[in-house]
């Protein structure tokens, strides 16, 4: 089952690591998964935005219309995608620095798994209220954090001190990624090609 791993990462995620590590299934595998999981922050987004409507503050709900929706929730999909291949490419390159020569189905697992909690958070835009779904965002960005820290040894077949400074360095590219993918969203809004258009 594609989705086989997410129970055991939150569950006893040492014991996942070291399971994912003995598998190693194949890139369409691992690509798989992220096709999968990238749906439900996308699903999510153009439902809320849609039936919900988000609560901002005191005022009444914000709506968007269907088709600025599903613009929105397509360029969403692409861009979770896109943003865990070029993590999973900047891990890979910098493997070699840090004693570790993985392949890039590896750091494609890494990338993958690692992410997989920050994507299921958006089941919280069940109840769209923006302080709610920052505090949902944060514990999952902190329990992703907390993956990546303990998967970069096992994966990588690393020491633990120097699978600690290669996951730092994963998560400032991680979050150099996010800047420029908020960066992205912003200009493409500001110029109008995918702004949203509210009902």
């Amino acid at each position: 089952m594609i989705l086989n791993h997410i129970w055991g990462l939150y569950a006893h995620p040492l014991e996942e690591w070291q399971t994912i590590d003995n598998r190693h299934e194949s890139l369409l595998y691992s690509l798989s998964h992220i096709l999968l999981i990238a749906l439900i922050p996308s699903a999510m987004g153009y439902y809320s935005a849609v039936h919900l409507g988000w609560s901002i503050g005191a005022g009444d709900p914000v709506y968007l219309t269907h088709d600025s929706a599903i613009m929105i929730a397509v360029a969403m999909y692409i861009a979770l995608i896109a943003g865990v291949f070029a993590l999973s490419y900047l891990a890979h390159w910098m493997a070699k620095t840090f004693g570790a020569e993985p392949s890039f189905t590896q750091t494609l697992e890494l990338a993958a798994y690692t992410s997989t909690p920050v994507f299921m958070a958006a089941f919280a835009a069940f109840y769209p209220t923006l302080w709610f779904i920052v505090c949902v965002g944060l514990v999952a960005l902190s329990y992703s954090v907390y993956l990546l820290y303990t998967g970069v040894p096992i994966l990588m077949h690393i020491p633990y001190e120097r699978g600690f400074i290669y996951a730092s360095s994963v998560v400032t590219c991680g979050l150099v990624l996010l800047v420029i993918i908020l960066a992205a969203t912003a200009i493409l809004w500001t110029n109008g090609i995918v702004s949203p258009v509210f009902s």
